[in-house]
């Protein structure tokens, strides 16, 4: 049952008209109602494509949060063949929010860590909502490590509202774990792809995707905070949260024409969560372009160009 969000009510009246007739059809009314279904099929169909045309970043927001958008887990069960998780920090405890480890995608061994954020009540307090602590961090750089050693490519999927604030994650090292991951992104020997999926926000989402390829979906968010963060610093209220999603740039087409990202994956018509598998065989599409793109370049040479496209953000040319 799709789950409607707030500036989807229109759609979902129409939709549900349509529901409702296809369920007395089904009970055997007598009345011919295939054109009446037509007839509303085709006008949802137009509204969701004129809604979806004209999102705001805020809207956006919304869709990329969407709870029934694909998650971390639904991407390995559809791209990654023989998935093994590898668990722990090797110094504290094992981090639910991040997982990762080796598998093969499309016949190429890889590295694959992401955010999860589950998909019931249950998951998501098992996986914090994909707010990682320091030892998911620590993770992600034992597995990198690892897959330098072993020469595997590093493919990393971020989803996450940002690493968890509070005073445990505080007390074990957040801000340095958060930096050491970062820092151990930009030194890489192997090509590291970094796709945004959903939500990329603050510096747990740029801890795993300082890639030499950022790839984002249509409607995901990338931002160095959350929208309502920003409203509640700038305006000492969430309730600015919509001017603060429009004022950070954090849509994927926005980035994309800052030189942030590099390039977009569209999504089905009204999100990913309407098209699941085609949006994950898309992005699986993507990632195995930039992988090609990357196959075969020196260590030395991937770290130099990594460092030199994060280095040139925000540079302003002389005249």
């Amino acid at each position: 049952m799709t789950t409607y969000l707030d500036f989807e009510k229109p759609i979902a009246e129409l939709e549900g008209k349509v529901e409702e007739l296809r369920r007395l059809a089904a009970q055997g009314d007598a009345v011919n109602i295939d054109d009446e279904v037509t007839k509303l099929e085709t006008k949802a169909a137009q509204l969701l494509k004129d809604t979806y045309a004209k999102l705001t970043p805020w809207q956006k927001t919304q869709v990329a949060r969407h709870p029934q958008r694909p998650h971390f887990s639904d991407y390995i069960n559809t791209l990654i063949q023989d998935f093994t998780p590898l668990a722990g920090d090797r110094a504290y405890a094992d981090d639910k929010a991040i997982i990762g480890g080796p598998g093969s995608f499309r016949g190429r061994p890889v590295m694959v860590i992401g955010h999860e954020k589950g998909n019931d009540t249950k998951s998501r307090i098992k996986h914090n909502f994909g707010m990682a602590m320091p030892d998911g961090y620590r993770k992600a750089v034992r597995l990198m490590t690892m897959a330098e050693k072993f020469g595997l490519p590093v493919v990393t999927l971020v989803d996450s509202a940002g690493a968890y604030p509070g005073v445990s994650a505080e007390e074990r090292g957040q801000a340095e774990a958060i930096a050491r991951s970062t820092e151990r992104c930009l030194t890489l020997g192997v090509p590291l792809i970094s796709v945004i999926i959903g939500e990329g926000m603050s510096g747990g989402a740029i801890a795993i995707a300082a890639g030499d390829r950022v790839i984002m979906l249509e409607h995901a968010i990338y931002s160095v905070i959350t929208p309502e963060g920003c409203s509640s610093i700038l305006w000492r209220s969430a309730e600015k949260a919509q001017d603060a999603a429009a004022a950070l740039k954090i849509t994927a087409q926005d980035l994309l024409s800052l030189r942030v990202i590099d390039s977009i994956v569209p999504e089905p018509l009204g999100g990913a969560h309407r098209g699941p598998q085609r949006v994950m065989s898309d992005a699986g599409d993507a990632i195995d372009v930039a992988l090609a793109e990357l196959d075969g370049i020196p260590a030395e040479d991937l770290r130099r160009a990594r460092r030199e496209k994060f280095l040139s953000m925000g540079r302003v040319g002389v005249a």
